[in-house]
């Protein structure tokens, strides 16, 4: 770490070298606490988090190496399946916690590279590093830290220079492809990244190394899936999904669907929130005989009829939906779910009634367990302080501030603020709203709103040595 922050202290007056290492001296500081709180994590719990069911099924896709018909493609499974050797959920958490940290540091490196002060470079890692929700998913067996880290490193990537090379399009655009593989929803922001290009005029080599790089793996991935499953795609849940955002709306005397699709209709079934559909035994997808993703096609069909017919109740329910991440208070949305701005405090049991459990168990790490509180590290977490609007209303300031700064000559905050909003509306618009899908647009939303605020000169991204850097382009 301390390697790649010396590029910005190299060729420089000395003065201007001194007001670097300060401002590096403050974000070590800032880094050694988040270090602290996540060594203090890994003390205060006996075991990774599981979640019942996705944790099992990405453990059980890196044994077997064979793409899942329905919910998640294998992206994760992948980094799982490089793990499996040390038999240790646990250490899986601990390479995580170090990811969460090298995320604060590419925050950091990209606002430096562009010419904010230390002091706000720091501060706008700071809800990625202390945030207890994001300590939380590095400490889980779930897909969401790889995708930050990701498209965090393909946004470095690709802003690191004013004038984007060849490489760095290629690179960026392969980092957001295996995004994509990790979690679906990713998938468009190599689409906003080319777009991104074409509004640089960044040149048709750029913009085809992204495209080409980009696209092989999500096609390599398509065929896999499809010799194992019989359909060209990456994953089978995406009509489902969809079904269910419409079961909130859907009104069939409007939308007229044809006998066959007409059976997925509302049925009188009223649950909370869109994404309690896919699982409500009372939903009429779910009174077909079969399994419910089996009919992915149908209930895309379905769903895609619904909207073009509702399009105004389909945008007031995505409206609506998203405007829960804003709220000073949490709202729990389905209402079964608590969301906690803390660091929980107990223990955890695994619904042991489910063979996959026992399953992975034997085949990944026998000590898989349920999670508990190791005293008095677990007291001391469930006391640490970390106010809710920090995540909630400041977010709404943070992607106000960033759209300020993506409008006019320069747009300095374009592409992270595109990212983060699209990351915001794209899983409610999809299923539904989670305060877990909320967080991996925090992470842009600073960088944007940074960059706004600062609204740098391009004369200030001084040129670089290729040997002064570590970041590859």
């Amino acid at each position: 770490m301390a390697t790649t922050l010396t590029v910005f202290s190299r060729s420089r007056p000395h003065g201007v070298t001194a007001r670097r290492h300060q401002g590096h001296r403050l974000f070590v500081f800032v880094l050694a606490l988040a270090a602290a709180l996540r060594v203090l994590v890994m003390l205060g719990y006996d075991t990774a988090q599981l979640y019942w069911y996705d944790s099992f099924t990405y453990l059980d896709t890196a044994v077997h190496l064979r793409p899942q018909g329905a919910l998640h493609p294998a992206g994760y499974s992948w980094f799982l399946w490089v793990m499996r050797p040390f038999h240790s959920v646990e250490l899986i958490a601990g390479v995580q916690h170090v990811m969460g940290l090298g995320i604060g540091v590419m925050i950091y490196v990209l606002l430096r590279r562009r010419s904010l002060p230390g002091w706000g470079a720091s501060l706008a890692t700071l809800p990625v590093l202390f945030d207890p929700s994001f300590v939380r998913l590095e400490h889980a067996i779930l897909s969401d830290l790889q995708v930050i880290f990701l498209v965090v490193a393909a946004l470095l990537v690709v802003m690191w220079r004013e004038r984007v090379s060849t490489r760095a399009a290629a690179l960026a655009g392969l980092l957001l492809a295996l995004a994509g593989l990790t979690r679906t929803a990713a998938v468009p922001l190599l689409g906003l990244l080319v777009l991104y290009l074409l509004i640089r005029r960044a040149g048709r080599r750029r913009i085809v190394a992204a495209v080409v790089a980009g696209a092989l793996p999500l096609l390599a991935y398509a065929t896999w899936y499809a010799q194992h499953h019989g359909r060209f795609a990456l994953s089978g849940s995406d009509g489902v999904a969809l079904w269910a955002r419409t079961m909130t709306f859907a009104d069939c005397s409007v939308i007229r669907p044809p006998a066959k699709e007409a059976v997925l209709c509302p049925n009188g079934t009223v649950v909370d929130a869109a994404s309690e559909y896919v699982w409500a035994a009372g939903a009429s997808l779910n009174r077909l005989p079969g399994d419910r993703f089996g009919y992915n096609d149908l209930a895309r069909s379905f769903a895609l009829r619904a909207i073009a017919a509702q399009p105004l109740d389909y945008l007031g329910e995505v409206v609506g939906d998203t405007s829960l991440a804003f709220t000073w208070e949490p709202v729990p949305h389905p209402k079964r779910v608590t969301p906690m701005s803390t660091f929980p405090h107990g223990s955890w049991t695994l619904p042991e009634e489910h063979s996959l459990i026992g399953k992975v168990r034997r085949e990944y790490d026998p000590g898989i367990r349920g999670m508990s509180s190791v005293e008095p590290w677990g007291t001391i977490l469930s006391a640490y302080p970390y106010p809710w609007f920090l995540h909630g209303t400041l977010f709404g300031v943070l992607l106000l501030a960033g759209g300020a700064g993506s409008i006019g000559r320069r747009r300095p905050a374009l592409l992270p603020w595109t990212f983060s909003m699209f990351l915001l509306v794209a899983p409610v618009a999809a299923l539904d709203f989670d305060h877990r899908y909320v967080l991996p647009a925090i992470p842009f939303a600073c960088v944007a709103a940074a960059l706004a605020v600062h609204g740098y000169r391009i004369g200030d991204i001084a040129p670089v040595r290729r040997a002064d850097y570590r970041v590859p382009v």
